[in-house]
């Protein structure tokens, strides 16, 4: 499982530069104390990867119940996202797949709102961001699951462009609906599936650190998975730094040596990136990545990585992924159109291009 590895150390590197480095910029408001504890807590039963959560409190027993709080939403919105697994009591997004052209689902107000953000985000990135493709995805990650349980490449297989385009057929973002009213989801396919890999852990960050904050948690950041979002500022008003690592960067494993290619201040920002070197399976020596565009199907192919950063996780996912679905001209366009987005695009040639605003964010990288 080599590129689920990469993954969660990719997740433990980011945060491991964030809290590595340190500079000087705006400083927001906060309450930290001057002489506030650093704290640290990892989770590793939530959305598949690792959580790391850093934090300045002023006691081991504020931190202690802060975490025991924000680890107890992540597990719910774990479960409710869920496409693969069933909990007892719990309608998520398995069931709601499982009842495709047969009922309606009453559904928890979280998979609502999630599912709201992710329709407004497929008119915003034109059809690049669709939480509909679950049809597709699903086949994509049959192929990379039976070449990542077999140890030899040699085996490794592709789907077809007809089993593509018969799953295709059954995308239609029009045939989700959503009675407000009722609290309910209704997938009128029968052989529609959701997935909402592109949306849901950035959303679930983004409302886990909104109630963290409600509950005087006023100095953290969180990684899960690699979805950064950072919660005020450091003691002292110091902001908190996170480091982009390079996505050409060979090693298997991720640390505080690897390569980065930008250190970004992110109080009360998310940083997402989307790249083809995290979820991958190899054929006659040709990676194939797990960020499927909606146009072709396949892989996509315009970028080795895209970096999303603005104040709301849930958005920074969701462009992350739709942006990378797009050619850079028009990725570009849309990210100026944005209030408080900027991007960071890698291409596969090795050249990296910035919003016009990312550089606003950045600290020198250390020589």
């Amino acid at each position: 499982m080599k590129t689920i590895q990469r993954l969660f150390a990719l997740g433990a590197c980011l945060a491991l530069t964030m809290a590595m480095l340190a500079g000087c910029s705006r400083s927001p408001k906060t309450t930290v104390s001057d002489n506030a504890q650093r704290f640290n807590a990892y989770y590793f039963d939530v959305f598949d990867t690792m959580t790391q959560v850093i934090a300045y409190c002023d006691s081991q027993a504020e931190f202690d119940k802060q975490m025991e709080a924000l680890h107890a939403d992540l597990v719910e919105y774990h479960q409710l996202y869920d496409i693969y697994n069933d909990y007892e009591g719990v309608n998520n997004i398995k069931t709601i797949n499982d009842n495709a052209g047969v009922a309606p689902v009453k559904v928890d107000q979280k998979i609502i709102d999630m599912l709201d953000e992710a329709l407004e985000l497929y008119d915003t990135t034109n059809g690049q961001l669709n939480v509909a493709m679950g049809s597709v995805l699903a086949i994509w990650h049959d192929y990379r699951e039976a070449a990542e349980a077999d140890p030899s490449d040699a085996d490794n297989a592709l789907p077809t462009q007809e089993e593509l385009e018969a799953a295709a057929q059954h995308c239609d973002i029009n045939d989700i609906i959503i009675d407000h009213e009722a609290g309910t989801v209704y997938l009128a396919d029968p052989e529609m599936r959701l997935d909402v890999g592109s949306v849901g852990k950035g959303y679930a960050v983004e409302q886990v650190c909104q109630a963290a904050q409600a509950r005087g948690l006023v100095s953290a950041s969180v990684s899960v998975g690699g979805n950064l979002r950072s919660i005020g500022s450091k003691p002292k008003g110091q902001p908190w730094e996170s480091g982009v690592v390079s996505p050409w960067d060979d090693s298997m494993l991720y640390d505080s040596s690897s390569s980065l290619i930008a250190v970004v201040q992110s109080n009360d920002m998310a940083l997402v990136t989307s790249g083809d070197y995290q979820r991958y399976y190899t054929v006659d020596g040709v990676r194939y990545h797990h960020i499927i565009d909606p146009d072709t199907l396949w892989p996509a192919d315009y970028f080795t990585a895209v970096t999303i950063l603005c104040p709301d996780s849930g958005l920074a996912d969701c462009l992350s992924t739709g942006i990378f679905c797009m050619p850079l001209e028009e990725g570009m366009e849309l990210i100026e159109s944005l209030d408080g987005v900027e991007a960071l695009w890698c291409t596969k040639d090795g050249q990296i291009y910035k919003s016009s605003g990312f550089a606003a964010y950045e600290s020198p990288l250390e020589e």
